[in-house]
């Protein structure tokens, strides 16, 4: 009998984690074929046409968008209850790169609820949702990309929002949701976006973005914003920006407002990595982050591999984590600083205090740029109990500094370093 597994704060992880399969397309209900409802490959916008299909195949009691071999160009869907989406092999579903086929709604965007621009493929309050297929959802995302780097020289303090652009995929209020064999590729904004969701699996995705020639910024691959029971499996991630991202609100009081909040049993493993900015990342619009495991993990030029950003302005708890079998070449092996990118503390008069602990890094095979890039910054967060054991290391600079952290424990760890 297989032992059982535990999160890092010794809660089981539950069946759920380990039941990975993928619906066929037969298995999802009536086929409601784009080609079948004069939705062509013909270079046209079609997304009232794929609303009204939409539509009506909740009214009929449910089934599955299919987009067959072709490109069918859309702006903002919304699904519906019982409705699923699959793509075939050769298919691409590919969003608008004109932003007015997107409307404005009331959504969540960087840690705050505000009136924002609808992602591609947009899902609230569903139980039950699958969107799978070999095929692509490709965002179209280039001019939005030259645009923003171009309003960036002009104003170099503009924000993400000043650019106008959509995510990809936006699900909140959802539970019991797929996310399977896809190619989500070149988003406007960030690619995957999950609010105030439970029970999402992300298996066997391609999910990418270019850093050249043309950079496409802030392209996250998987943002996981107020979220519980989360399984990230056998994907390849690769953007201009973070991979897996936890977020769940920022500011002064951000630990008190009732739409922020946790993230907890979050479970990314047996996936790839080829550049991003960090594999793991306590995200700059983060409050409380606890039981995520990052494990067998290859890494192949990424940024950071655990990036814990720590904001001045926002009170922050990150606890029981843990990165385990890893191998890969990264620049940090970890990073723990200060994040004052849009720092406002809005009358507050104190800052609040934030905190790391509990966290483990064991049987890593890694070479970096640095192995320990950790800025003790007492007065605006405290380090403790960290673990880090069974590691070989190659880095140009070793860091570490034990004093950074109280009570750390180290066991047989070899780091090999220039200096």
């Amino acid at each position: 009998m297989k032992a059982t597994e535990t999160f890092p704060d010794g809660t089981p992880i539950d069946a759920w984690f380990y039941d990975t399969k993928i619906p066929k397309r037969s298995e999802l209900g009536k086929q409601y074929i784009l080609t079948d409802y004069n939705i062509l490959d013909d270079g046209r916008i079609h997304t009232e046409e794929m609303q009204r299909l939409i539509d009506t195949a909740a009214e009929e009691g449910g089934g599955v968008i299919v987009v067959p071999a072709g490109t069918y160009l859309t702006g903002s869907l919304f699904f519906k209850q019982g409705v699923h989406l699959y793509v075939e092999a050769g298919g691409t579903l590919k969003g608008s790169d004109d932003i007015s086929d997107y409307p404005l709604v009331e959504t969540r965007m960087e840690g705050e609820s505000c009136k924002y621009f609808a992602a591609l493929i947009n899902a609230d309050g569903l139980d039950g949702f699958t969107i799978s297929g070999p095929g692509a959802i490709d965002g179209n995302g280039l001019r939005s990309w030259k645009a923003f780097w171009l309003r960036r020289e002009w104003n170099p303090s503009c924000t993400n929002k000043d650019e106008q652009r959509p995510r990809l995929i936006y699900l909140s209020n959802c539970r019991n949701v797929l996310v399977a064999g896809l190619h989500l590729q070149n988003s406007h904004f960030w690619t995957n976006h999950i609010y105030q969701c439970d029970h999402v699996k992300y298996l066997n995705c391609h999910i990418f973005s270019p850093a050249f020639p043309v950079k496409a910024p802030s392209t996250d691959a998987i943002d996981i914003d107020v979220c519980t029971d989360v399984l990230v499996k056998n994907c390849y991630m690769e953007v201009n920006d973070d991979a897996v991202v936890l977020k769940g609100g920022k500011g002064p009081w951000a630990d008190t407002a009732p739409e922020n909040g946790s993230n907890e049993r979050i479970l990314v493993e047996d996936c790839t990595y080829g550049f991003c900015h960090g594999c793991l990342t306590c995200g700059s619009e983060s409050v409380h982050n606890r039981n995520v495991i990052l494990r067998r993990i290859k890494v192949n030029r990424a940024s950071n591999l655990l990036w814990l950003k720590m904001r001045p302005d926002t009170p922050q708890r990150y606890e029981y984590l843990t990165v385990e079998e890893i191998e890969g070449t990264i620049t940090n092996f970890i990073n723990i600083n200060p994040w004052t990118q849009f720092y406002d503390l809005k009358g507050r008069p104190d800052r609040p205090l934030s905190y790391a602990d509990h966290v483990t890094f064991r049987r890593c095979t890694c070479q970096c740029d640095t192995y320990f890039n950790v800025t003790p910054e007492e007065e605006q967060y405290q380090l403790s109990d960290f673990t880090f054991e069974h590691l070989r290391i190659k880095a140009r600079r070793d860091g570490f500094r034990k004093d950074s952290i109280r009570q750390v424990t180290v066991r047989d760890v070899e780091v090999e370093a220039e200096d």
